[in-house]
This record gives structure tokens, sequence and C-alpha cells, in this order.
């Protein structure tokens, strides 16, 4: 195979949760005495999360995601555990979702997309909780710690939603590191699931398509996407997302890059695709509005100087890279 091939452009690396440091260890999940060996090392850390949200340590003028392996007992245990892997320090990362019942909910000022909840560790001013798409945002952190986050948000979101077997109803157990969950009724295994999305987009001449939905930030424009279907190819799943929600028959798709999406667990498949014909038909259930745009205007948008106030989502979403690298590569 010609080596070009491998050279085709794409968007540089950065986009959020995505490039985590460790070693996942995949193959010796299921080593017990290997797995105890890791968290009995001194160095051993552990992420937090309770009610679908990450715990932090107050430390002076900044927030520490990572724990002491003892915090887990100390906050009452954990429902579920699992091995993120070993970073190139040697140093072992954990994560563990606690009960419900160790944080307490004062308040919810959840708006859009933003969890607002105001949690809070009863005894604990040392402990905070926030959204992990707020950090994020806001870049509070570096991208292979946002990445761990978002790996363990993934994770334990599983355990969270599957504490039962789907094939009997019986409860099940943690396995493989926090990898597995196994039913010892019907002896079925449950594995983590990944729910691929694609999301695109699409080019018309010198100018491409973005729509809004209305839960979204007044003024906001993004990429069309839409989860993939069963029995549907990533190609096929572009031209029908695009066709059901703007009306717009796609022709030619061309891949470009992929982003881990713990909310709760996708991964967005960044597409390219070249419409056939330019006529817009918005459905009006997904979509409020869909533009064409030029690439003054997208870069416009996502430099926030746009003349009418528009935007585009910001360098964490992959939909920011693509928009970027179609603006900046005529």
């Amino acid at each position: 195979m010609n080596d070009a091939f491998f050279k085709t452009a794409s968007p540089a690396p950065g986009f959020g949760f995505a490039g985590a440091p460790l070693d996942r260890l995949c193959e010796q999940r299921d080593d017990a005495s290997l797995v105890a060996g890791l968290k009995a090392q001194p160095g051993a850390r552990v992420i937090l999360f309770a009610r679908d949200m990450p715990l932090m340590k107050r430390a002076a003028e900044r927030l520490e995601p990572l724990f002491a392996l003892a915090a887990i007992a100390e906050l009452g245990g954990a429902r579920a555990e699992a091995l993120l892997g070993v970073g190139a320090d040697g140093a072992p990362i954990f994560a563990a979702l606690l009960p419900d019942g160790a944080v307490e909910q004062l308040a919810d000022h959840s708006e859009g997309l933003l969890d607002r909840r105001e949690l809070v560790v009863p005894g604990r001013d040392d402990i905070a909780l926030i959204d992990l798409r707020s950090l994020a945002i806001e870049g509070r952190f570096a991208p292979d710690i946002v990445a761990m986050l978002g790996q363990a948000k993934a994770i334990l979101g599983w355990h969270a939603r599957h504490g039962y077997c789907s094939n009997c109803g019986a409860p099940t157990r943690v396995a493989a590191a926090g990898w597995r969950r196994e039913c010892d009724a019907c002896k079925t295994h449950h594995f983590p699931r990944t729910d691929p999305v694609v999301i695109m987009l699409a080019i018309s001449g010198e100018r491409c398509l973005l729509g809004r939905q209305s839960r979204w930030p007044t003024g906001m424009y993004s990429c069309l996407a839409g989860f993939v279907e069963p029995g549907e190819t990533i190609e096929e799943a572009v031209r029908r997302e695009i066709l059901e929600e703007a009306g717009v028959v796609i022709n030619e798709v061309a891949y470009l890059a992929s982003q881990p999406w713990p909310f709760p667990s996708s991964l967005m498949i960044g597409c390219l695709a070249r419409a056939a014909k330019s006529d817009i038909a918005v459905d009006g259930t997904e979509l409020e509005d869909a533009r064409w745009f030029t690439r003054e205007d997208a870069l416009a948008m996502l430099e926030k100087r746009h003349p009418e106030g528009l935007t585009a989502p910001n360098a964490m979403a992959i939909a920011h890279h693509i928009l970027r690298h179609w603006a900046t590569n005529p």
C-alpha cells in the first residue's frame, strides 16, 4: 500500500477526552493477583465519581482529581471499581463509583447541556463535585487528565446502568478488573458498550452545512450528527442523517478523525461529505435551523467574531476541529 494513504491530512490531535496516557493492561485484567499488587503500590491513585460527577480535592488554588485508594473506604466504599491502566511513571490509576448516598444534592441549576447540580460530600469541605463537561470546556486540566476522567466516566457510567443481566434479569457482578460484568444465574458475560455516532460536515462547493438545535446556546451552530443504526455502515449513516435532518442528498463520504465522548459512552466518528445538491429542508424535529456557511463565516464563528453573533463549538469538541480543518484547507 502506498505510504501516501497514511499521510492524508486530518485535524491535529488535541480535542477533549482523547489520548489517555495509560497502558490499559487489557490482556492482564483477569489476573487477580496482578491487580491486587497494583492496588498495593504506594503510588496507586483513583478517580472517584458519584451520581455521574467526578470528585475533586480542593488543594490551595487548584483542584486535584486523583485520590489515594484509601479514600474509597473513607467515603463509604465503591459500587464498582475499574483499573484504567498504568502511567508512564508506573503508577496504577483506578476508577471507583461511590454509592449515591455518599453525596447530597443541595440544588439543581442545570441548563441546556451543562449539569449544574450542587452536590456535596457531607462533612467534607475539602472535596468538590464538578460537571465533567464544564471542567473540559473551562480547560482546568491538562488533556491527559481530561482523557482519564473521560475514560473513568464512561466505564463507571456503564457499571451504574448495567447492574442487572439483560438476558435473565439477575444481578451481575464486576469482573476482569472492572471491564466485564458476569451473571452467575445464566452465565452471561457483559462488556462495556461504545455507541458509534457519525458527526459530519457536508460541503457544497465553497460552503459547508451547519445546523443548530433549540436547546443549544443562542447562536451556536455545529456539524450534523447521529447514531449509527444496526446493519448500517458509517457512510450510510452519514447520508441518512444529513438527508433526515436537513434534506440534503450526499454523494461522497470520507472519514477524517474520531473522538471518545463519555456522555454517556459514544465514539464520535468525524467525516466530510460532498452534497449532490444544496437545497435544504430542515426536519424541525432534530434541528431548528440549518444553513450553508462560507469559510470566512466558519472562521469567524470559531473565533467568536461573527457579525451576527453566531458561534461554533469550542476546541473540546471534534466538531470544532472538523470545521477548522475544512475552513483552513481550501
